[in-house]
């Protein structure tokens, strides 16, 4: 993953150099001209892997601002800028948590050293960090998926369960979740930092089951081999999960009452010794236990013991309205693969609407990983779907009252997960009913055949946005509007290096330092045609901001003002465009 970096310094030249010096070695570069500018920033932004910033500016010293990036996320680096040579500075920004201080002007070599170190140093730290964030997040009850009434129900009790020592009995059809919510339990309880232990009662004979959860002594039987602790053992002070709890048989129930009443347990051939325990147990069926008492098939006084808290999740086709919300959250997971992720034929939607799915979520996951597979373009086609959902069931949605449809999307316009069928990485998206192609409304005010260039369109920035090739990224759009005004006022200035600079208000050090960036290149085509209508002069840095603000609001013109859609086009990280949004406030009224 490519990283992201926050430059902070209040002369417009010298950032721009660093962070083109930085962009040309493969980063990610966030430019900000004040401190607060810079805090701003950082703030919003979760992914920022370095902050490289000058010690003197307006509104307050890189001092201050380092001070604040340490408080705040103390596993990111930051790498202290200034012209001054200060011994004591240096020492006192080390104190403080700078990761290196560098003295203006330095080697691009040195500074491009000091961001590859900092950034290995800082990884590893980050990484553990993110992956304990993930794993609360994927079992964090705001992330089940579902708006739906039974859902909304299901959330309030999970709330009021999840920091109690009850049992629960998780019921529901096969494919419903039942591991998934036991998980989010355990993860939103006291016993978080110790162990989930789960167990498949009906994957081991009753022999086997005996030994695998209660554990068992050297000698127990004939071929045991060292003693061995089971799996109630080694969930101590955390949970244990039994699912398909309906499979046990009945001298396995009768050793699990008592484990439950005594709160201890007797290892097989254990010689009458107990070991207590602290187990909270969750279990789970597709079995009507209550059939199961009444037929003598499951012990009444275990299932009053398990049945301390019930929760029953529904079948998928109860709460279709939530059929949009699951289809966005496997096209998320199956399909970031892809540049463009590909999305439902409004007759592809019809058929999931109308299908029974006996397989419930885990059916539906199923069905989109096909999909995405099998499908040849930027759409799922009903013949992408397994053959039994082509003809739709006996008892289909009614037409007339549909649930919501989901929006198109890209990847990335919502967090990513690796999670299980019910953790939500997409928020519920409403849309219009199965049968109509969803379309991102056009931002108000902002016809589709408006000008691209809008305010920046008057002149040669307009014209220039208008000559650039189909395909092209922002970042090489950019290169080549530099590149081509560089070239042309060097003509201009009859080779003089000084005489370019003035016509481009720029300092002779810095135009040296553009100069030498083209000069032992050929013009590349698209400069060149850029030469025939850019000015005689004009400030660089300003032009070149014009136009890149001209370009992202011609993107998201194009992209109905969809952010991840308009960085598809520009070739940008995804992440990206906020930064470029707050930096150019004119575009919000063309973004939804």
């Amino acid at each position: 993953m490519t990283a992201t970096i926050l430059v902070v310094d209040d002369e417009p030249n010298y950032r721009m150099i660093i962070g083109q010096l930085l962009e040309s070695s493969g980063y990610d570069v966030v430019q900000a001209g004040s401190g607060r500018e810079a805090l701003d920033l950082f703030r919003e932004s979760p992914e920022m892997d370095l902050v490289m910033t000058d010690i003197t500016m307006p509104d307050g010293d890189g001092m201050e601002l380092l001070t604040k990036v340490k408080a705040e996320r103390n596993e990111v680096p930051v790498v202290m800028l200034t012209a001054h040579n200060d011994t004591k500075l240096a020492v006192e920004a080390i104190k403080k948590g700078a990761f290196d201080y560098l003295t203006k002007p330095y080697l691009n070599e040195d500074l491009l050293r000091c961001a590859a170190k900092a950034l290995e140093l800082s990884s590893l730290a980050r990484q553990n960090k993110e992956l304990k964030e993930a794993l609360s997040q994927r079992h964090s009850f705001s992330n089940i998926i579902g708006k739906s009434k039974p859902m909304v129900e299901l959330y309030q009790l999970l709330e009021k369960v999840a920091p109690t020592k009850a049992n629960v009995l998780i019921t529901g059809e096969s494919g419903t979740g039942k591991e998934v919510v036991a998980k989010a339990i355990h993860h939103n309880s006291p016993r978080v930092e110790n162990a989930f232990v789960a167990v498949n009662c009906s994957a081991l004979s009753e022999s086997l089951l005996v030994s695998e959860l209660f554990g068992y002594e050297k000698g127990a039987y004939t071929g045991a081999g060292p003693g061995r602790a089971g799996r109630f053992e080694l969930a101590n002070k955390g949970t244990l999960f039994l699912d398909e709890i309906g499979e046990m048989g009945p001298s396995t129930q009768v050793t699990l009452l008592r484990v439950l009443q005594e709160r201890a347990l007797e290892r097989v051939g254990g010689g009458g010794k107990l070991i207590e325990l602290d187990v909270r147990l969750i279990t789970a069926t597709n079995r009507d236990l209550k059939a199961e008492v009444r037929a003598r098939r499951f012990r009444e006084d275990l299932f009053f013991r398990l049945n301390v808290v019930h929760i029953n999740l529904p079948p998928l086709r109860d709460r279709m309205e939530d059929l949009p919300i699951l289809v966005e959250h496997f096209l998320d997971k199956y399909g970031r693969e892809r540049r463009i992720r590909p999305t439902l034929n409004p007759e592809t939607l019809r058929l999931l609407y109308a299908h029974a799915w006996p397989g419930n979520v885990r059916e539906l996951e199923n069905v989109i990983e096909r999909g995405l597979v099998l499908c040849a373009g930027n759409e799922i086609m009903p013949t992408d779907l397994p053959e039994e959902l082509q003809r739709p069931s006996a008892v289909p949605i009614p037409p007339t009252s549909p649930p919501a449809a989901p929006q198109p999307a890209f990847p990335g316009d919502s967090p990513q997960s690796q999670g299980d069928p019910l953790d939500r990485t997409a928020p519920p998206t409403p849309a219009g009913p199965p049968g109509e192609a969803p379309k991102a409304p056009a931002p108000a005010g902002n016809p589709q055949n408006a000008s691209p260039a809008g305010p920046w369109g008057q002149g040669f920035i307009g014209t220039a946005i208008d000559l650039i090739p189909e395909g092209m990224g922002l970042k090489d759009a950019i290169s080549a509007m530099e590149e081509a005004m560089v070239r042309k006022s060097m003509d201009l200035g009859n080779g003089v290096q000084s005489r370019a600079a003035d016509l481009l208000g720029l300092r002779p050090n810095v135009f040296k330092y553009k100069w030498d960036k083209y000069v032992d290149e050929a013009p590349t085509e698209f400069s060149g045609t850029l030469a025939d209508v850019i000015p005689d002069g004009g400030d660089l840095v300003a032009i070149l901001e014009d136009f890149e603000q001209g370009i992202l609001k011609k993107a998201l013109t194009m992209a109905d003002g969809v952010h991840n859609r308009a960085a598809d086009i520009l070739g940008l990280k995804r992440n990206v465009m906020p930064y470029k949004l707050k930096k150019y406030p004119g575009l919000i009224s063309f973004s939804n």
